[in-house]
């Protein structure tokens, strides 16, 4: 990381401003998990751990967060994660909700989508919500955690120089305004972006694609009548808007303007204003009254690591795996390493769980970035086709998807997040129900309207029974591991979306939840002995 005297980005809220703390001025102190990196997964990875009790240090080499709206769509998933960090309902009250999108060629419509058309859902299919705003919500939240006794500290301007990897620790180099000093932490997770120095001090590769083509991003702020919805244009009608552009309304009136630029750029000159401002007329209409808040320009680039873990050093977000912007799969994908890795890591460092529990969070992210980077790449073929005969090819689909149902589905202007279903994963149990597909073993829960709230608000951040018109048997620990149970009837369920969710064609069913609220074993029935098994399963101890 740089000196943390020279800024590397202006900030958009001082949240952890310098303190001197009096570990400067003494040995090497030992952490049980120090996080570098205060972004979004940093963040949301210590407010997990912190409510869970478990000693967090989080170091940042600024004092809060950046400009720029960078992540801006954040999807239901990451909704429903941050409703169980406490974070959501802010989220929700800041972000502007939309459901539908549309997609055009030039200047017409091809078609339009709806992400969400189904009803019982807390949470949208997505809200637009400037990244900096999710920090500030998330650290606000640590700070009601703290307040309550959580046991997080965040150390703002502490940059991380150096490391050195032990047997059973990490000894890290801290520089600050008052000099070096040194910490010891028995788990480090790398939260330090794309650019991980972490990653680069251990050697470690980063591979896969990194595709030829630029993309300006333009935070205009203006009022305008456009609808709350994505706009994505295939070679769009304005004038040097390259081969497409993207429109997304975001708070505060500021709205987010994507334009394909192509591969060989000066990046000064198109970064100039009056050269931003020629484009955003050509869109908007000449005597449109705008600002432009922030510009940047991007690379598509689709790479990941071999593996997440390298001893007591766990990477998450996007200094573990990095994709194209288009789905809005990065900050996303890495809310969802967060949840993975807090509650395997909680138990642990518990003593709860064995160590190797840690390599399945490897396995199950690794699995889960594969399906985005090959979702990604997908996208970003079609966007910019490679030869004469992958445009002939778009052009067509793009023709018939005007007129043809058929058709629409291989549009691919940038196949938006949804969680990963971790199908053939290791700490999966039995599905002996022949049930929903969308709940099976592997899925993330489906929330579901009940008649005094929703079916995900019931669920703790812990191993839970839900039983559905049955009784489950009384298992309240596996191992010292609490078991959380929530019992559903017919009388919580009066519009049947529990049923169609869950049930399918059954009559009753045994679901064992993950505390990341993903599905370990169902059945119609359960013994104590079949919760025991599948328990620890997930808890990495194989059958027994």
């Amino acid at each position: 990381m740089n000196a943390p005297c020279r800024d590397r980005y202006a900030l958009a809220f001082r949240l952890y401003p310098y303190v001197r703390v009096p570990a400067q001025s003494q040995p090497p102190q030992r952490h049980p998990v120090v996080i570098v990196g205060g972004g979004p997964i940093g963040m949301a990875t210590a407010l997990d751990l912190g409510r869970k009790g478990t000693p967090v240090l989080v170091l940042d080499d600024h004092e809060g967060v950046g400009q720029g709206s960078r992540a801006i769509c954040f999807a239901k998933r990451t909704l429903e994660i941050a409703d169980r960090l406490g974070a959501g309902r802010r989220m929700r009250d800041k972000g502007i909700v939309w459901n539908i999108g549309k997609v055009f060629h030039g200047p017409e419509k091809v078609f339009e989508f709806n992400l969400q058309p189904e009803d019982g859902h807390k949470n949208p299919a997505f809200i637009n919500l400037q990244q900096p705003y999710f920090e500030k919500f998330l650290v606000e939240e640590i700070r009601a955690a703290q307040a309550e006794g959580a046991p997080i500290e965040i150390r703002g301007r502490n940059a991380l120089n150096g490391m050195t990897t032990k047997d059973d620790y990490v000894l890290l180099d801290i520089d600050t305004p008052d000099g070096p000093y040194q910490i010891e932490a028995d788990w480090l997770i790398a939260c330090d972006g794309a650019r991980s120095p972490i990653r680069d001090m251990m050697g470690l590769s980063f591979d896969g694609r990194v595709f030829e083509d630029n993309f300006l991003i333009a935070d205009v702020h203006m009022t305008a009548d456009f609808p709350t919805e994505r706009w994505f244009w295939f070679e769009p009608p304005f004038k040097n808007s390259g081969q497409s552009a993207l429109l997304h309304k975001q708070p505060d009136d500021i709205w987010r303007i994507d334009f394909q630029l192509g591969w060989d750029i000066d990046r000064a000159a198109e970064l100039d204003p009056d050269r931003i401002r020629a484009r955003v007329d050509a869109m908007l209409g000449e005597g449109a009254e705008y600002e432009l808040e922030w510009t940047s320009i991007y690379t598509f680039q689709c790479r990941r690591m071999e593996t997440f873990r390298h001893g007591h050093v766990l990477f998450a977000g996007d200094s573990a795996h990095q994709v194209s912007p288009f789905g809005a799969r990065g900050a996303n994908s890495g809310i969802q390493d967060a949840e993975n890795l807090a509650w395997k890591l909680d138990l642990v460092l518990r003593g709860l769980a064995p160590d190797g529990l840690l390599d399945s969070y490897s396995t199950e992210r690794s699995f889960a970035a594969d399906e985005n980077i090959l979702n990604s790449t997908r996208a970003t073929d079609f966007l910019t086709p490679k030869s004469e005969i992958s445009g002939i090819f778009r052009n067509a689909v793009l023709e018939l998807a005007s007129d043809h149902a058929f058709a629409r589905p291989l549009v691919n202007s940038g196949r938006l997040s949804v969680p990963c279903i971790y199908d053939g994963q290791v700490l999966n149990g039995p599905d002996n129900l022949a049930g929903p597909d969308r709940t099976r073993v592997g899925a993330p829960c489906v929330d579901a309207e009940l008649a005094d709230g929703f079916l995900l608000e019931r669920l703790a951040g812990a191993f839970t029974v839900l039983s559905i018109c049955t009784d489950a048997p009384n298992v309240h620990e596996v191992d010292g591991v609490p078991v959380h149970h929530v019992t559903l009837s017919m009388a919580d369920d009066p519009k049947g979306m529990v049923k169609d969710r869950y049930l399918g064609s059954n009559a009753q069913a045994i679901y064992l939840l993950r505390p990341d609220q993903h599905v370990v074993a169902r059945w119609p029935s359960a013994t104590v002995q079949d919760i025991s098994d599948a328990m620890r399963i997930a808890l990495g101890k194989g059958t027994t």
